[in-house]
């Protein structure tokens, strides 16, 4: 029997966490973030998420960037997946993604983006405490708390434990997400945090 991989046992553990809805919309469980330097082909990645999964596609100002929303919104919605654009309005509206994802020093935005956007899906990154509460304030539909564990990511700061992203759930009324060295070998441990869903870079490429 082989070895599942890193995707099938976050997968699986993602399959287990009890569902949740935002804007009529069941939340994916297991969320994709991309990275250009870290996973050059994002699509290969997203071509294998399971039916339900959700990609937040970071362009970072890619010259391709619509070109490649394109692509992977054909993926999206040929495999049931969600889509959010991180931090990019224009280029969610540009690519039809369901949404965005918004940065934890741009969540003031939101309420304008909210405005504007009444369909979208709309996710906050949060590093601590007051980022979660400043979240819900601006009317986020679902909160990215990181780093959960260890991470490659160069701006993760340092991790905040089991114990830490427990307090953010407990700290907020909102969908949590834990981020940061969410792996196979991590995952186990997040078993009754509270977390809606997992989310990934390189452990979903693997």
């Amino acid at each position: 029997m082989h070895e599942m991989s890193e995707l099938q046992v976050l997968s699986r553990a993602a399959a287990h966490l009890p569902p949740r809805t935002a804007r009529g919309l069941t939340l994916p469980s297991l969320l994709f973030f991309t990275d250009p330097d870290r996973v050059p082909r994002p699509e290969a990645v997203v071509e294998r998420l399971p039916p339900g999964a959700g990609v937040v596609y970071r362009a970072f100002g890619a010259l391709d960037a619509v070109e490649r929303g394109r692509r992977l919104r054909e993926i999206a919605e040929a495999n049931g997946l969600m889509l959010l654009v991180g931090a990019h309005p224009g280029l969610a509206e540009g690519i039809g993604a369901h949404g965005l994802h918004m940065p934890e020093r741009l969540a003031a935005e939101i309420p304008r983006l909210r405005a504007e956007h009444p369909r979208w899906l709309i996710t906050a990154a949060a590093h601590d405490l007051g980022a979660v509460a400043a979240a819900e304030r601006a009317g986020a539909d679902a909160i990215v708390v990181s780093p959960v564990f260890a991470s490659n990511s160069p701006s993760a700061g340092q991790p905040m434990g089991v114990e830490g992203l427990r307090r953010c759930v407990q700290a907020t009324s909102l969908p949590v997400y834990a981020l940061g060295g969410v792996r196979a070998s991590t995952v186990e441990a997040l078993t009754g945090s509270g977390v809606v869903g997992f989310a990934a870079v390189e452990a979903l490429a693997v």
